[in-house]
């Protein structure tokens, strides 16, 4: 055979003097061909160099047992954990996924949008950008019946599902230990409020003062890309602050930004938590390595991704509807370190 041949079932059954048919079958697995020559069938392909031709099933299925994954950012740990979990997931199910980052951008979350459909994903799984004002771009996957999961970071379409954690509950519970803990002056460190994760948080952390009689303080909230960079300068500030203006915790509404936040204001001379507590979010490696270790938010991120696939390979093999169960809430914890125990005491 010309080296450079694609190899068919019609060599395959030439070698093994069998029909096609049985091999198609053989490859398939299919119950009405027996084990022994199911195994014949995949040796000589593999001795032969047979390549499944994927892309001419999935014009005859319209099917391509791909996802398309688009996340805001790929280097995150939680967001690797969710990966893992979507991973998982898939295979198990005989999917495999296209992942693309839009590195926090609504522009390139649109560039990755277009290039999974194209591709013909038999579904979408996204957590949107950091900027992003609309979902004008997802709208082509619902007018092509295409099903679309939003995770962690979702957006309300009566046609798609969201998988995500009570991020209300989770800021007010944050919020509340800081409180029982004596501190009455706590900053808020959180992302664009444009984003569900952010502004629920924020929510919930309104709760907590409100509860405890705390007049909201809207100087105590910083916005920014909860970066390293971010961090630090919030410290910065507050070091320039007079002492009465000076909050005495800080809730972060993820662990990197608390963590270098609490690096700067240690390396100034400050004790934590004696002179200010903190409190993180996502549970982080970063917040068992730093001293003290870091007071936070364990985030379910493998759970979410392996539920986020399932629901979405039941919903193609026609088991459930997405749009029956809108929203699926995952438990978060919180997990209490020295960072914020200014009592001592659990």
């Amino acid at each position: 055979m010309a080296e450079n041949k694609e190899i068919t079932i019609y060599d395959i059954a030439r070698y093994l003097k069998i029909s096609a048919t049985t091999v198609s079958r053989g490859l398939k697995n299919h119950p009405t061909i027996n084990k022994n020559t199911c195994k014949k069938i995949a040796e000589a392909a593999r001795i032969l160099g047979y390549r499944s031709n994927t892309f001419a099933s999935s014009l005859l299925s319209k099917t391509t047992h791909t996802l398309g994954v688009i996340v805001p950012r790929i280097s995150s740990y939680f967001m690797s954990y969710v990966l893992a979990g979507m991973e998982d997931a898939a295979s198990r199910q005989g999917y495999t996924l296209i992942i693309n980052h839009s590195n926090e951008s609504t522009e390139k979350e649109k560039v990755n949008a277009l290039t999974m459909f194209n591709k013909r994903v038999d579904g979408l799984l996204i957590s949107v950008a950091y900027d992003t004002r609309n979902i004008d771009h997802i709208l082509p996957f619902f007018k092509k019946n295409i099903p679309v999961i939003f995770f962690d970071r979702t957006w309300s379409h009566p046609e798609s599902m969201s998988v995500e954690i009570d991020n209300i509950k989770a800021g007010y519970e944050v919020t509340k230990h800081l409180l029982e803990q004596g501190f009455r002056k706590i900053a808020h460190l959180t992302g664009n409020l444009l984003r569900n994760v952010y502004a629920d948080r924020l929510t919930g952390y309104k709760d907590a003062l409100r509860e405890y009689r705390i007049p909201y303080d809207e100087k105590k909230l910083f916005i920014g890309p909860l970066s390293e960079n971010a961090g630090t300068q919030l410290a910065e500030k507050m070091i320039a602050m007079k002492v009465k203006d000076r909050p005495d915790a800080v809730f972060a509404a993820n662990d990197t930004s608390a963590v270098y936040c609490m690096l700067k204001l240690k390396e100034a001379g400050f004790r934590i938590p004696g002179d200010i507590g903190f409190a993180g979010f996502n549970n982080d490696p970063i917040s068992q390595v730093v001293t003290p270790h870091l007071t936070t938010v364990q985030y379910p991120g493998y759970q979410m991704g392996e539920t986020a696939v399932n629901n979405l390979i039941n919903h193609l093999k026609g088991i459930t509807e997405l749009h029956a169960i809108p929203k699926i809430i995952l438990r978060a914890e919180l997990m209490i370190r020295a960072s914020s125990l200014k009592k001592k005491t659990l």
